[in-house]
């Protein structure tokens, strides 16, 4: 890999003759044998009725029931105007909207929306969490009164929704916690994980990683032992041991270590726990030194097996079994509710003029489909399999003349560009508008060095 950090040749003083980091072929960010630990979460008061969910990716969220993943819509600031809902005051209704709003410049209000015979409701996208009439108020579960008369369920003041895109316990389709740029998108609503304060959890597409409270990456390292830091005078350079204030208890899986009289480190599931010294916030420059590896408190599942790992110039991307560049697809209509129209059951026509002029057989030429070879199948709820007809963008019938049988990440597929000749290449990043992130493509990024992911 190409190694951005001005740092790496003091870095690697205290680590030579290290052994070489424990990564499945120097380039996954995958361990070879990635732990099943689960991450750990508060005990919080929930009225009955709900539950919590240690999800593949988004770690522990809130759930009803069924298991199905509540989600809020925390407003937030478009280029026009604000967007979403504010504490106690749900608008997601049952109005359908046949215009544009006007929030995304350049585009001015009043253009009418694509399907508009057949376009949702919010609610019919987003279902309401209904509290019953004899519900009662839990901790930080309060129940808001709609406009329409209904009792809602809430979480810290915002009004909870299920999506009709999840239907397994579990499953996390409706929305993600990454950063999504322009979009004014949903969000699951994550139960809190327990992390001592100088600690947080953050979501990226290999896992729930570790960082400071601050947004500082946390490290471990292979030389030290269970609950002994091995990391001593030069190391001590690069690597900064993460102090326990003499006030800390253990927490969960969090335990604390004597180094020297009077000074404590952290550790976690008994790894004492280091940041990488000049490092800036939020990046993982330090798992490039041989030794030393970014901290999870749970890993996502591999990809199935047609998908590989290649470097790029500015970090670590996602690729098909020929090591070409994947792509997501993110798309957000402009209406006052919001929708996505990233998946096949959404409108095609702004993924087809953003990738084909408005032309789908373009579009399939631009940026095939990952098609899913024969006896290659997937065990999580993350990846799936789906049947595609490319001509339409909707999902057909399994083997229909035309169709093809195609990966799927968060039930919506996954692409290739044709501009891109050899691994690591990623032509069309940020491919579409707003960088990718209103109606475009965006790379599978692992780990991007100098921009945000996928």
């Amino acid at each position: 890999m190409t190694h951005h950090s001005i740092l790496k040749p003091l870095l690697l003083l205290c680590l030579a003759g290290a052994p070489l980091l424990a990564q499945a072929d120097g380039r996954s960010p995958w361990p070879d044998s990635p732990a099943r630990d689960k991450e750990q979460y508060e005990p919080v008061k929930m009225p009955p009725g709900f539950q919590i969910v240690v999800t593949e990716q988004e770690g522990p969220v809130f759930a009803d029931a069924r298991g199905h993943t509540l989600y809020t819509w925390p407003v937030r600031q478009l280029r026009n105007g604000p967007v979403g809902e504010r504490k106690g005051a749900p608008s997601c209704d049952g109005t359908k909207y046949t215009e544009n709003a006007g929030l995304m410049s350049p585009y001015p209000a009043g253009f009418e929306l694509p399907e508009v015979a057949t376009r949702p409701s919010c609610i019919d996208v987003w279902p309401i969490v209904v509290a019953d009439q004899d519900a009662k108020p839990v901790g930080k579960w309060t129940i808001v009164q709609r406009k329409d008369g209904i009792s809602q369920w809430a979480y810290d003041g915002y009004a909870l929704y299920t999506s009709v895109l999840d239907a397994k316990p579990g499953e996390v389709n409706g929305a993600h916690t990454q950063a999504s740029g322009e979009v004014g998108v949903r969000k699951p609503a994550e139960a809190p994980s327990m992390v001592p304060p100088q600690f947080k959890v953050d979501t990226n597409l290999v896992g729930r990683m570790l960082l400071t409270s601050d947004n500082y990456s946390v490290y471990a390292s292979q030389q030290d032992a269970p609950d002994r830091s091995n990391c001593k005078g030069s190391c001590l350079d690069a690597w900064k041991p993460i102090e326990a204030p003499a006030y800390a208890k253990p927490r969960g899986e969090f335990g604390i270590i004597e180094r020297s009289p009077g000074i404590r480190q952290w550790t976690f599931r008994r790894q004492p726990l280091y940041t990488h010294v000049g490092e800036p916030t939020k990046k993982m420059y330090g798992s490039d030194v041989p030794g030393w590896y970014n901290v999870y408190a749970q890993y996502t599942p591999k990809p199935p097996a047609d998908f590989t790992v290649q470097d790029s110039p500015t970090g670590l991307v996602l690729a098909d079994k020929a090591g070409k560049t994947v792509y997501v697809y993110n798309c957000a209509d402009d209406a006052l509710d919001q929708l996505a129209c990233d998946h096949p059951d959404s409108p095609q026509i702004y993924r087809f003029t953003v990738c084909g002029g408005g032309d789908p057989k373009r579009c399939v030429e631009r940026f095939p489909y990952v098609p899913v070879s024969k006896g290659v199948k997937s065990d999580s709820l993350l990846w799936t399999a789906m049947w595609i007809d490319p001509m339409t963008g909707k999902e057909a019938k399994p083997d229909a003349p035309g169709a093809l049988h195609v990966w799927a990440y968060r039930k919506r597929p996954v692409y290739t560009h044709y501009r891109d000749r050899g691994p690591g290449d990623m032509t069309a990043d940020q491919w579409g508008e707003f960088y990718g992130y209103r109606n475009g493509y965006k790379a599978f990024w692992l780990r991007s060095d100098f921009g945000r992911g996928a």
